[in-house]
């Protein structure tokens, strides 16, 4: 296995790390326009609060995908052919979350402004709980062949790992929104809704973790073949979300929103590194898809690497620039239609 190998894969990580954490919070604010928001003007709000971002942070999980297409296209193959159904779902899901908060604006009755609305927070809690399940999967292990074609059914899908952690994806989401919603929307009234919700949330999200950590032990080998750092992850996941609670009490709303940001990113480098060396985690022994013949020839690698080294310090800069742009905080007020 060679250093670029292993540096392409980390890079991927990192950018779905980037996804979950940004894309988070506003799949977060979507599901929170029907379970925290009382009226019209508060769901533009919280619209508003994620209007100039949520676009751009869908390019990290593009730039996810086009790295596996050219890094590691065997990866990319036997991934999106085995779990085409579940992805084609999440582009389904994506594609309408995105224009429910166009067509929303656009409509010129109440009803049909509520219909785009419960779209949008439907989606948004639907889009995460399907990435959960697509990654507890393939950590789990898939039904695949010696040339990494999988034959799955329906309770390979979606079993009880799987669910766990499809539902932990989006109570994590979800109060990921909620922490966002409190950094940028100025409304008191609100804030008291989220305070009230959260002190449920963070119990139940604790029991959630706990559980995704037992599944994780009787499902998956992250504890068999790398059992310290296993641990020591998992513990680091539980005690920021006891930090990020604890400070919600307080009403410290910045340092709450990065605690559970950095559970979220610590979650996805868990699943990363329990994966590897291997890329599919098969259900028998032997099957697995392993890194190093998964990946583009080191030719390629070293172009991509060079190419990808100049460029992300741009996109990054741009967009730290455009939440520095519209960092101002949203209040809550009438819009006309």
């Amino acid at each position: 296995m060679t250093g670029y190998q292993i540096l392409w894969f980390v890079l991927i990580a990192v950018l779905f790390s980037g996804f979950f954490f940004l894309e988070g919070f506003d799949f977060g604010i979507g599901m929170s326009l029907k379970t925290l928001a009382k009226n019209e003007e508060e769901e533009d709000a919280l619209i508003r609060s994620i209007g100039p971002h949520w676009d751009g942070n869908e390019v990290w999980l593009i730039t996810a995908g086009g790295a596996m297409f050219a890094a590691m296209p065997f990866w990319y193959a036997s991934l999106f052919s085995g779990f085409y159904l579940i992805l084609f779902a999440i582009l389904i899901g994506l594609i309408y979350r995105g224009v429910s908060f166009e067509f929303r604006e656009q409509m010129k009755t109440a009803k049909y402004r509520d219909l785009w609305t419960t779209i949008s927070s439907i989606t948004s809690m639907f889009v995460p709980f399907l990435f959960g399940v697509l990654f507890t999967d393939v950590v789990q292990g898939m039904p695949l062949n010696a040339n990494g074609d999988m034959s799955a059914n329906f309770w390979d899908y979606f079993n009880i790992f799987s669910i766990v952690g499809g539902v932990a994806m989006s109570l994590l989401s979800y109060v990921h929104g909620l922490n966002y919603a409190r950094l940028k929307i100025t409304d008191g009234s609100l804030h008291d809704r989220i305070q009230r919700q959260l002190k449920v949330l963070y119990p139940v999200l604790l029991v959630g973790e706990v559980a995704f950590a037992v599944t994780l032990f009787v499902f998956t080998d992250f504890f068999t073949e790398k059992p310290l750092i296993t641990v020591i992850m998992l513990a680091a996941i539980v005690v920021l979300t006891l930090a990020a609670w604890t400070v919600t009490l307080k009403r410290q709303n910045t340092w709450a929103f990065i605690a559970l940001g950095l559970v979220i990113i610590l979650v996805v480098a868990l699943l990363f590194t329990g994966l590897f060396p291997r890329v599919i985690v098969g259900n028998e022994s032997g099957m697995s898809l392993l890194l190093k013949n998964a990946t583009s020839t080191p030719y390629t690698l070293k172009w991509m690497t060079i190419i990808s080294l100049t460029a992300l310090p741009i996109v990054l800069a741009y967009q730290i620039w455009s939440f520095y742009v519209f960092r101002d905080r949203i209040r809550v007020e009438k819009i006309s239609y």
